[in-house]
């Protein structure tokens, strides 16, 4: 998460529904039913992870057309994304939403930082909000949402250190960086929090869309006998959760492995049938970033001119912007995570975004 903070408010997140996210780009689809609550047109710049990442991206546009049809808007012309194949495209993403008139634009990801203060800088009357970073000053058209990944990081490596039978834990990321550091060292605070003897076992794929690697770090984690992987890497996810149901489908039951979703409750992507013919999930939890609800939050802001321009937001625990899904757990285990939980909330166990040392 990016420490550089000029202004924070915290606010709560109302509890919303989501829709289904789609992997065309927004220039042609679903009409309005009704007369549009609002002239304002809101569009999503996607990182290179892509609309349908099962995760970050898709988050935040399933929160966007949420938004768009509880507003009666078309998408395609109320509202909708560009997406960036590679960092070159984020520029030109942003100035074409600029010229279809998009006037409330989100940045979703802290590679789009650079690009986003350009484009905020060269058009003071649009609205800009950049997802997981803060800008390196105050520009007054420009917003930014920060989560504390690290607290619903933590939670998950209290239901990781819960449920092992072997001791040995995973944790896969996508590119090293701040904000995938915070996820790292709370869930490794998570881990040791319930049994100090356990080291996680950390690799970086060095990459969000590379698949193949993700399979890859995954078998190697299980065949090495670590049965609880947290990934936290994008589309390298996706590599991940292959890896995940080939080993269950070659085993029994009682031998599972498990991994744990991020971003987005991604139990869905768990099911399997076992060796021994016993259909199942491998998703123990899910550590959830709202980034639709946040996309929800500041485009009604917006609607109603109260757009959050040069501030940062933070949302955590205590106001609903991050949380652990319990997809798989146990009633010891998840008793355990509700107590931590409300112990971050209360301030009694304070995680670091930054640091982690392995207890002796």
């Amino acid at each position: 998460m990016k420490k550089r903070v000029f202004a924070i408010s915290a606010v709560a997140l109302a509890s919303v529904a989501v829709l289904a996210g789609c992997r065309s780009n927004g220039a042609h689809g679903s009409s309005a039913a009704g007369k549009a609550k609002t002239d304002l047109k809101v569009a999503v710049i996607t990182d290179t992870g892509g609309i349908n990442d099962r995760s970050f991206n898709q988050s935040a546009w399933e929160g966007l057309q949420a938004w768009g049809k509880e507003n009666n808007l078309t998408k395609g012309s109320g509202f909708t994304y560009y997406q960036s194949n590679s960092a070159s495209d984020y520029t030109t993403n942003f100035n074409t939403a600029t010229s279809a008139g998009y006037k409330l634009q989100f940045g979703i990801g802290y590679s789009l930082e650079q690009a986003i203060e350009q484009a905020a800088n060269s058009n003071p009357n649009t609205d800009y909000t950049i997802i997981d970073s803060a800008p390196t000053k105050p520009i007054k058209n420009l917003a930014a949402a920060t989560f504390a990944d690290e607290q619903s990081a933590y939670l998950a490596g209290v239901a990781a250190a819960k449920a092992t039978k072997t001791d040995k834990i995973g944790f896969i990321g996508g590119m090293q960086g701040d904000v995938i550091t915070a996820f790292q060292v709370g869930f490794q605070q998570g881990v040791a929090s319930v049994n100090p003897k356990i080291k996680v076992d950390v690799q970086y794929a060095q990459s969000f869309t590379d698949a193949a690697k993700g399979k890859t770090i995954a078998h190697a984690m299980y065949g090495a006998g670590e049965d609880v992987v947290y990934q936290c890497a994008g589309g390298v996810g996706t590599g991940a959760f292959n890896e995940a149901k080939a080993q269950n489908q070659s085993r029994t039951e009682a031998d599972k492995v498990w991994l744990i979703g991020v971003d987005q409750d991604q139990k869905y992507l768990g099911n399997y049938t076992s060796k021994d013919g016993k259909k199942s999930n491998f998703v123990l939890v899910s550590t959830i970033k709202e980034v639709g609800k946040v996309v929800r939050d500041i485009s009604d802001k917006t609607k109603d001119n109260k757009f959050p321009g040069g501030t940062i937001t933070n949302y955590d625990l205590s106001n609903g912007g991050v949380d652990l899904g319990l997809d798989n757990v146990t009633p010891a285990i998840k008793s355990a995570v509700e107590q931590a939980k409300a112990d971050i909330i209360s301030g009694k166990i304070k995680v670091s975004a930054t640091s982690f040392t392995q207890p002796q």
